[in-house]
C-alpha cells in the first residue's frame, strides 16, 4: 500500500514538473507578438497589434477542437501536437525575416503589404494553435493535481509563475535585440530568439514523450461514444466565467501591449534615447511583478480563497488604471531599463508607466481565479469547459485591437478606459456572478447517458 502511495506521488510530480514546462511555453510564444509588432509598426502604422490579433484568433477557431482532442487523444498527445505546431509556426515567423520583402500583395490607403508581413501574421496564426492546445491541457490539469477548489487554483498560480518569469524574459530579448526601430530594423534583428525558440519546442517534444501525465478523460477504447445530458453552458458561473476569461486575457495582454507601444512613441513618451528598449525593459517588470503576484497567491490560496483574492486585485487594478489615465505624462519617474549599447539603467518614464506595470500584481492571480471559479463544480464536463475557454482567449487578441485602435484615434491614455471597463466587469463576476446557482445538474460519471447506436 504504502509503495503503490509512493508511486503515485512521483508520478504526480513528474506530471507538475511537465505541466510548470508547459506553462512557460505557453508564455514564452504569446509574448512574442507585441514586442514583435514594434518593428511592423514601423512599416505599417495600423500594424502594431495584427500579429497579436492572429495569435489570439486561432484560440476562436481551436478553441473547441483542442477540448475534442483531450477526450479522443488525451493530455499528453495533445501537448505534442501542440509542441509540432508551435515549431512550424516559429519557422514562418523566422520565414518572414529571408523571403518576401520585395513582393508587393495588395494596398492599404495606397501603401503596399508586403509578402513577408503575411507570412508574418500566418506564422503568429499557425503559434497561436500551438498555444491554445497547451492551454487546454494545462489549466485543467492543473485542477485534477490540485483536486480542484483552493488546491487547485494554488497549483494554477504556482505555475503560473514559470509563466510569468518566461513573460518577464521574452519582450526583455526583443527589446534588446531591436533596440530603437529604425526604417531598417526588420524581423532579421529577432531572428536569434526565434532559433531559440524552435530548439525549446524541439526539446520540448522530446522532454514530454518520456513524462507519464495522466488521463482521465480519455476515451476507453471498444466503448460506445458518450452523450453528456447537459453541457457547461447550462452552467451560469461557467458563462460568465468565459465572458470574464474573454475580457480577463485581454486586459493582461492590452495593458502592456499598449504600454510599449506609448513608451516607444518618443514624440509622446518624451523616452529620446533607445525608446524601444526602454519600453520592452518597462513590460518586464510587468511580467516580472505577475511572477511576484502568482507566487504570493500560491502561499496564500490554500487558505484564501479564489473569489475573495478576484475581489481585492479587481479593485485595485480599476484605482491603479484610472490614477494612470489622469496623472499628466509631464510627472516622471525612474524605471530600469536594459540596451546592448549602455546595458542596464535607470530611464525617466512617465509615472502613468509605473502604474499600468503595478498593474501585473493584480492581473497574476485573475486567470487562475476565474478558470477556479468558472470550472467548480462541473464535475464531468470540465474538459469541455476547458475547451470553450480557450475559444474565448480570442479575447487577447479582439480587446488589445480594440483598445490599440482607440490609442490611435483617441490618445495612448484614453484606450485604458477601455481596460477600466473590463475590470469592472470582473469585479462584478467576483461579487456577485460566480456562484454555482445549477447544482442540481448532475455532474458524476454515471450519469452519462449513451448514444443511440
Amino acid at each position: 500500500m504504502d509503495n503503490n502511495q509512493s508511486v503515485k506521488a512521483s508520478g504526480r510530480t513528474v506530471a507538475v514538473i511537465a505541466m510548470f514546462f508547459l506553462f512557460a511555453m505557453i508564455s514564452f510564444v504569446t509574448n512574442l507578438a507585441a514586442p514583435i509588432g514594434t518593428i511592423w509598426q514601423g512599416n505599417y502604422s495600423w500594424a502594431g497589434m495584427v500579429g497579436n490579433f492572429m495569435n489570439f484568433f486561432a484560440y476562436l477557431i481551436m478553441g473547441i477542437p483542442a477540448g475534442n482532442m483531450l477526450v479522443r487523444i488525451g493530455y499528453k498527445k495533445t501537448a505534442l501536437w501542440a509542441m509540432a505546431t508551435g515549431v512550424v509556426g516559429i519557422f514562418l515567423q523566422y520565414l518572414s525575416s529571408v523571403t518576401g520583402a520585395e513582393t508587393a500583395v495588395f494596398h492599404i490607403d495606397g501603401a503596399p503589404v508586403m509578402l513577408n508581413f503575411l507570412i508574418y501574421l500566418f506564422g503568429a496564426f499557425v503559434s497561436g494553435f500551438c498555444v491554445c492546445m497547451l492551454n487546454t491541457v494545462v489549466n485543467p490539469m492543473w485542477n485534477i493535481l490540485g483536486g480542484g477548489g483552493n488546491r487547485g487554483n494554488q497549483l494554477i498560480q504556482l505555475g503560473g509563475s514559470l509563466n510569468s518569469l518566461t513573460g518577464t524574459l521574452t519582450p526583455l530579448f526583443v527589446g534588446m535585440l531591436i533596440g530603437t526601430v529604425t526604417p531598417r530594423t526588420s524581423m532579421t534583428d529577432v531572428t536569434p530568439l526565434l532559433w531559440i525558440a524552435m530548439g525549446v519546442f524541439v526539446m520540448a517534444f522530446v522532454v514530454i514523450s518520456f513524462v507519464r501525465i495522466p488521463e482521465p478523460n480519455l476515451n476507453r477504447k471498444g466503448e460506445h461514444r458518450i452523450r453528456y445530458s447537459h453541457s457547461p453552458w447550462n452552467f451560469r458561473h461557467t458563462v460568465l466565467g468565459v465572458i470574464g476569461i474573454f475580457f480577463y486575457v485581454g486586459i493582461e495582454v492590452g495593458i502592456p501591449g499598449v504600454l510599449i507601444f506609448y513608451l516607444s512613441d518618443s514624440a509622446i513618451s518624451g523616452i529620446t534615447e533607445n525608446a524601444t528598449a526602454v519600453a520592452g525593459a518597462v513590460a518586464a517588470v510587468y511580467w516580472l511583478l505577475m511572477l511576484v503576484g502568482r507566487l504570493s497567491s500560491s502561499v496564500i490560496s490554500g487558505r484564501v480563497s479564489s473569489r475573495t483574492q478576484l475581489i481585492v486585485v479587481s479593485s485595485i487594478a480599476i484605482v491603479l488604471v484610472i490614477f494612470a489615465i489622469l496623472i499628466p505624462s509631464s510627472i516622471r519617474v525612474s524605471m530600469p531599463a536594459y540596451s546592448v549599447e549602455n546595458g542596464f539603467s535607470m530611464a525617466q518614464v512617465p509615472v502613468s508607466a509605473l502604474l499600468l506595470v503595478l498593474c501585473g500584481l493584480c492581473t497574476s492571480i485573475m486567470w487562475g481565479g476565474i478558470f477556479n471559479l468558472a470550472v467548480e463544480g462541473l464535475g464531468k464536463y470540465t474538459a469541455q469547459a476547458s475547451g470553450i475557454f480557450m475559444m474565448m482567449v480570442v479575447g487577447g487578441g479582439v480587446m488589445p485591437l480594440v483598445q490599440n485602435f482607440i490609442a490611435t484615434s483617441y490618445g495612448y491614455m484614453t484606450s485604458y478606459w477601455l481596460v477600466v471597463a473590463m475590470l469592472g466587469y470582473l469585479l462584478y463576476y467576483a461579487l456577485a456572478g460566480s456562484r454555482n446557482v445549477n447544482k442540481d445538474i448532475p455532474v458524476e460519471e454515471e450519469e452519462e447517458i449513451p448514444d443511440a447506436l
